[in-house]
């Protein structure tokens, strides 16, 4: 229906009289009671109209915002920042996104600029008290969503930022050569694989699983591993060792893949993982035993060492393994403090590395 003059926040109904006329009844749109003028012609004009309209607009309490929690949430599954993010981020995200729109799922949205509304997530939050990480995941992941529907306009504001609570540090976990001979010997040759690949290169288990001959370069004094790593999206330049070189030329030639599964098929990250774990957990190496928890992750601090011995700096070790300085340097000091056999020989690198980078 054409809108003529009408203000945007006019909204207008026809309406047939008992006497066969017709007449006209102005509102205001989307609130209730909020009529305020009559009249046959579809579009007035008289000055009195506007008046009318701009005393209703003056009376009439703020538009209510309808847009309900879970409609946002959808729209932000659907929005290009979302789409930006890597596929297994998109994952965890989307797991987490779907079971805040659940539980607030029949709330407007609006309800996230009140300062009270933090107290409800929090609650909401807490069914996961049990676990840290995923407790602090929750709270990312609402963050996250309630800053995009700022930006978007379609709130205001929220006070649903929340300090971290989970804390890593794994820093004094390694694998010893020991532990390494320990699982190679009892496993079978497709998880010894995965773990000496891991030590000598110190990649995360997602870049372990697409490992392939295609990241494989030469150099002019051997070959090196080039791939762009998942989780930061830049390119990582690793030296293979002979340990390496050995697993790369066993590899058979009509595969691809430098890991696989048991059936010789691709791998999973979590598959790399249990494989290792369970094997781990036969040669002995529970956590029970050891007192920590040991895991293919842990296998980077054996690789800064190896680096090390490779002639690497210090810098160049934190590049490939995406740490700062401090953290390189004291993931191989600790490796060589539980290594009795190389603490001389790798402090004296680590002492020269230190005075180099100085």
């Amino acid at each position: 229906m054409p809108r003529g003059n009408l203000p945007s926040e006019v909204h207008r109904v026809k309406a047939k009289l008992v006497d066969g006329t017709v007449c006209y009844y102005f509102s205001l749109r989307g609130r209730k009671g909020t009529g305020f003028w009559k009249d046959a012609r579809p579009f007035p004009k008289s000055p009195n109209f506007f008046t009318a309209y701009s005393a209703a607009m003056a009376r009439a309490s703020p538009k209510p915002n309808t847009l309900m929690t879970e409609a946002v949430v959808d729209a932000y599954i659907s929005s290009a920042e979302f789409l930006s993010l890597k596929p297994r981020t998109q994952s965890d995200y989307r797991r987490w996104a779907m079971r805040f729109a659940v539980e607030f799922e029949s709330d407007p949205v609006v309800m996230f600029e009140d300062a009270a509304s933090r107290a409800e997530v929090n609650q909401w939050r807490s069914k996961w008290n049990y676990s840290p990480k995923q407790y602090d995941y929750a709270g990312t992941v609402v963050t996250r969503i309630l800053n995009w529907a700022r930006e978007q306009g379609k709130i205001a504001e929220h006070h649903c930022s929340f300090a971290k609570v989970y804390r890593s540090d794994r820093s004094d976990v390694v694998w010893t050569p020991d532990q390494v001979v320990a699982v190679c010997e009892r496993a079978p040759e497709w998880v010894g694989r995965i773990l000496v690949t891991a030590c000598e290169t110190g990649m995360r288990p997602g870049d372990l699983v697409r490992l392939s001959k295609a990241h494989i370069e030469p150099t002019p004094g051997g070959r090196r591993i080039r791939i762009r790593t998942n989780k930061r999206g830049k390119s990582a330049f690793v030296p293979v060792s002979q340990a390496m070189a050995e697993i790369i030329d066993a590899t058979p030639s009509d595969r691809l893949l430098i890991l696989a599964n048991a059936s010789g098929g691709p791998l999973t990250e979590h598959r790399a993982s249990e494989g290792v774990r369970q094997w781990r957990n036969k040669a002995g190496l529970t956590p029970n035993r050891l007192g920590y928890d040991l895991r293919l992750y842990d296998a980077r601090g054996t690789a800064a060492t190896h680096l090390l011995r490779a002639g690497l700096s210090l810098a160049q070790i934190a590049g490939c393994m995406g740490w700062s300085l401090r953290t390189a340097a004291a993931m191989i000091e600790r490796y060589a403090q539980i290594s009795p056999d190389e603490t001389d020989a790798v402090l004296t690198l680590l002492s020269t590395a230190k005075e180099g980078r100085t």
